[in-house]
């Protein structure tokens, strides 16, 4: 199979994301990306492989060849039983699996993520996968019900954090939350400033120079 530029991005994008999902999920999930360039080299990336014994330019499984076969006789609706299923390796270990078919341009399948959780794993180890570690320091994370609500939220929180510091004199408070808000990403979003502005009484005007500011600050 002869892959585009843009079929080649999009198994890089998935190669970096399954880093990042490998890091989420912990050491008890093996995940492995296939590329279908090359049947028997097809593996281009895979987290803990250990589990397996298998490193980039192992071959396709017997599984995603019978997958692979029924996309072609019977289309993409044909692996729904592929997407979470359980198995046992040549060695007996048991898993919960995923198989998931990648799709490039022209909606043709370029590759496929495999996703292999080991339940024959040490429980501490897989209570430290679904919790994490005790040192870890813990987020917030607010689940707004529209973009409204995480502007109002993300403000009010900035609120909190500036007018009852001292530390800060008066004429700067909006200054200060504005470079707070900044900080956090909150004026990529669209109309942002105009829900700023009314929330702190100020025209968008002085939130734009105040952004100017902190931009100007940033570069020194």
């Amino acid at each position: 199979m002869k892959y585009s530029k843009t079929d080649r991005l999009i198994l890089d994008s998935y190669a970096a994301m399954i880093e990042g999902l490998s890091t989420y999920l912990g050491s008890v999930y093996e995940i492995s990306l296939h590329s279908l360039e090359d049947y028997n080299h097809s593996v281009v990336k895979i987290m803990n492989g250990y589990h397996s014994g298998r490193s980039a330019g192992a071959p396709l499984t017997d599984l995603a060849l019978n997958m692979l076969k029924r996309i072609h006789d019977q289309g993409l609706s044909s692996t729904e039983e592929f997407t979470s299923y359980k198995a046992v390796n040549p060695v007996g270990e048991h898993l919960k699996s995923s198989t998931i078919p990648i799709l490039g341009e022209n909606n043709r399948v370029i590759g496929i993520l495999c996703i292999n959780l080991y339940l024959d794993s040490p429980f501490p180890e897989i209570l430290d996968s679904l919790t994490g570690t005790r040192s870890e320091d813990m987020e917030q994370e607010y689940f707004a019900s529209d973009m409204s609500d995480a502007l109002a939220k993300s403000i009010n929180d900035a609120r909190s954090q500036v007018m009852f510091n001292n530390n800060i004199s008066a004429v700067n408070k909006n200054k200060e939350l504005i470079r707070i808000l900044h900080e956090k990403g909150i004026f990529r979003i669209k109309n942002s400033v105009s829900h700023v502005a009314k929330a702190l009484g100020i025209s968008k005007n002085t939130v734009y120079l105040h952004l100017r500011g902190i931009a100007k600050d940033e570069e020194e």
